[in-house]
């Protein structure tokens, strides 16, 4: 008998798969393209990571989105709004500063509304690494601002921003995180600095305006020509921004420190008294129960006056922004932090503790009296503490520009009250937006 090698056999095989190989190719081409085409892979966002992004700081992929109201939203949408509607109220009170490589939406370049005093890129601020935090909740997540979800949530409305510089402060960062999706176009401008001014969104037909207010109630500020104090009528709302709550659909009011100037107060048409005022022969009483009196007029107004108009109302009460004066005002080095505070390092207390809580007590009370109107709606933005966390985000000299071309002067006037643009207090309006969003989908399920 013969023995039939094995190898002869092996080669016979590989003869016949060569022959058949192009052919199952040739099959299995189309099915892969029909497969590829109709069911692709998905595509890690580990990677979309790493892809570079030459324009990161001013767009982000949700900002330079062309959705509008009328697109459906991503299968993560649903879930995400399920989750808003299932989960505890999250507490955005409590939470550390965490390093954030994405950076802001925006820069000093992108948006013509920062004042400029707050434009601290243009302004030659040379370390750059307060842009680069992201406040992380401990219970929670804080998703980066989506301007097309605010444009969204919010059509055909109109937002105020009422109080002092704070007040402006925060407008303005707002207005250039919706820049990046839609322009704003200025519509109104009026008063000293412009204290009084409005804008259109075409896209959205949204409004938002910006009313000088610093004590929420009628005041007469002091001047060079007047008396060198404030005057307060704590038990009468300032009309510059009351008399217009019926065309405003969502108001953010801001104040505190306006109060720790010298100002005289009436109550009842009465003198109640004063802080601060010697040679005044008025009954020195701090300023503590008087804002409380204040932030009571105001929420009291609003609550009156649109549980009547029929149309509701979304009320923010900002709580009071720390300063960070380490030194002279007038002096290099007044604020000269360059990263945040860990936890722990630095305490909410004092001053600022007091008037954070009486924004927070006001607002609960005020709470209670709304819940007899439907659609009124009232939150409290406790933004003491995570503002307080950031020394680092102030313009401090370089409200000016390039204030040490010349080196370092014996005088170099320092803003470490005001916020960078951008910078922390874009935070503010992230939980702003948050909190219109949960309301939102917590209205949907109560329909």
């Amino acid at each position: 008998m013969g023995v039939t090698s094995p190898l002869k056999g092996q080669s016979h095989s590989r003869s016949l798969t060569r022959k058949l190989l192009p052919y199952v190719l040739y099959a299995l081409l189309p099915i892969a393209v029909f497969r590829f085409y109709f069911h692709p892979f998905p595509f890690p966002l580990s990677t979309l990571d790493q892809l570079p992004h030459p324009n990161r700081i001013i767009l982000t992929t949700s900002s330079s989105s062309s959705s509008s109201s009328s697109s459906s939203p991503p299968p993560s949408s649903f879930s995400r709004e399920e989750e808003i509607a299932n989960e505890t109220p999250c507490n955005y009170t409590y939470g550390r500063w965490v390093h954030d490589k994405m950076g802001p939406l925006y820069n000093g370049t992108t948006c013509g509304t920062i004042k400029e005093g707050q434009n601290c890129i243009t302004h030659g601020r040379p370390d750059l690494g307060y842009l680069y935090w992201r406040w992380q909740p401990s219970q929670c997540n804080l998703p980066r601002f989506d301007p097309n979800t605010f444009f969204n949530l919010l059509s055909n409305k109109h937002i105020a921003f009422v109080g002092d510089s704070m007040a402006r402060n925060q407008l303005e960062s707002l207005l250039c995180m919706l820049a990046t999706a839609s322009y704003p176009n200025l519509v109104y401008k009026n008063g000293e600095d412009n204290k009084f001014r409005r804008w259109h969104f075409a896209s959205h037909n949204i409004t938002v305006s910006v009313y000088w207010s610093p004590f929420l109630v009628k005041g007469v500020e002091k001047s060079k020509t007047g008396p060198d104090h404030n005057e307060l009528y704590v038990d009468v709302v300032d009309e510059r921004w009351g008399s217009d709550l019926e065309h405003i659909d969502m108001v953010v009011l801001s104040i505190g420190h306006w109060f720790l100037h010298p100002a005289v107060y009436y109550e009842g048409g009465s003198v109640l008294g004063c802080h601060y005022c010697p040679g005044l022969n008025h009954t020195e009483i701090g300023f503590y129960d008087v804002m409380r009196k204040a932030i009571k007029t105001a929420l009291k107004a609003i609550i009156e006056r649109k549980s009547t108009d029929g149309n509701g109302i979304d009320v923010f009460l900002t709580s009071f922004s720390p300063s960070h004066f380490e030194g002279e005002w007038d002096k290099a080095g007044a604020c000269p932090k360059t990263k945040p505070y860990e936890e722990g390092e630095k305490m909410v207390e004092g001053m600022d503790a007091d008037m954070r809580s009486i924004a927070i007590e006001e607002m609960e009370a005020a709470k209670v009296n709304a819940k007899q109107f439907k659609g009124l709606r009232l939150e409290t933005l406790d933004v003491t503490k995570l503002s307080l966390m950031r020394p680092d985000g102030h313009p401090g000299p370089y409200m000016y520009p390039f204030p040490f071309a010349n080196g370092v002067q014996e005088h170099v006037q320092n803003d470490c009250v005001h916020w960078c643009l951008p910078g922390p207090i874009d935070t503010w309006n992230q939980i702003v937006l948050e909190v219109i969003r949960r309301w939102s989908v917590v209205s949907k399920r109560e329909e």
